[in-house]
């Protein structure tokens, strides 16, 4: 069993699900966040070592982890880059096993969004931080990634209340696995027609300024999950809790939604 956190001890069932991947431990500013409301499971996905890494067993691993801590109910599950991605799978391999479904900066899905998301990030690095990644280089994978991260921070954030980064554990090579085999998935056309299959409802955050390409992103998902109801968040970019101009409302409009889920009698729990 994975490792895993818990937040508050009432409420329905949340379950985060972090990005990276293998970046563990960032999404507790959101489980605190919400553990007023809510009983906020966050399980550390499985790290490298044992056995080369796949999103089936991604979603194997969530499946064993809601079975144990949700108590037969159906979780919300609110996923940030990555782990908006890993939730859509999961949905995916299990539709009778989720409630609604929180995408927070979500991955991509297409080339077409990839090459966006590159020319960005290639358009706001300066000598500043080309610097601070040469001097990178001589670190080990786990390290490397992680200081690589806090190097490229202004590219991916607006302007932040804390670090993303600060309580995260990196894990390089269960993050180059389980990207692979994504791509992989993609590339065989599985992603993201396997979502057609979703009917939970679901909601889509995304900061302006994050350089994933959220409009793109959303025009690749809406034709196989058109129940998706988005939000753009001004002044705001990848981590839209930590953003100084953006986390109350962030908070609001999860809150908000998944309350009007819980009156409308579409989440089971």
């Amino acid at each position: 069993m994975l490792f895993v956190r818990e937040y508050g001890g009432s409420g329905p069932a949340v379950i985060l699900l972090h990005g990276g991947p293998g970046a563990s431990g960032y999404m507790a500013p959101v489980a605190r966040g919400l553990a007023n409301l809510y009983r906020v499971v966050e399980p550390f996905q499985r790290g490298s070592g044992g056995g080369r890494l796949t999103v089936a067993r991604h979603v194997a691993d969530l499946h064993e982890v809601i079975n144990a801590y949700a108590g037969g109910c159906h979780p919300a599950l609110l996923g940030s880059s990555w782990g908006a991605m890993l939730a859509l799978a999961y949905a995916a391999a299990h539709p009778g096993s989720t409630g609604p479904l929180v995408l927070v900066g979500c991955g991509t899905f297409d080339l077409a969004a990839r090459a966006v998301l590159q020319r960005t990030i290639a358009e706001r690095m300066n000598d500043e931080i080309r610097e601070r990644l040469k001097h990178t280089e001589q670190l080990d994978p786990d390290e490397r990634l992680k200081a690589s991260a806090q190097a490229t921070g202004q590219i991916y954030s607006y302007d932040l209340l804390a670090s993303p980064h600060d309580e995260e554990t990196v894990d390089a090579r269960a993050h180059q696995e389980t990207w692979d085999d994504m791509l992989r998935l993609q590339t065989e056309g599985i992603y993201p027609a396997a979502f057609a299959t979703i009917k939970v409802p679901i909601l889509m955050v995304h900061g302006v300024f994050d350089p994933l390409p959220c409009r793109l992103i959303l025009q690749g998902l809406r034709p196989y999950l058109p129940q998706i109801d988005y939000r753009e968040l001004e002044r705001c970019g990848h981590y839209p809790w930590l953003e100084k101009a953006a986390a109350d409302t962030f908070f609001c409009i999860v809150r908000e939604w998944l309350a009007q889920r819980r009156e409308a009698g579409d989440w089971e729990y």
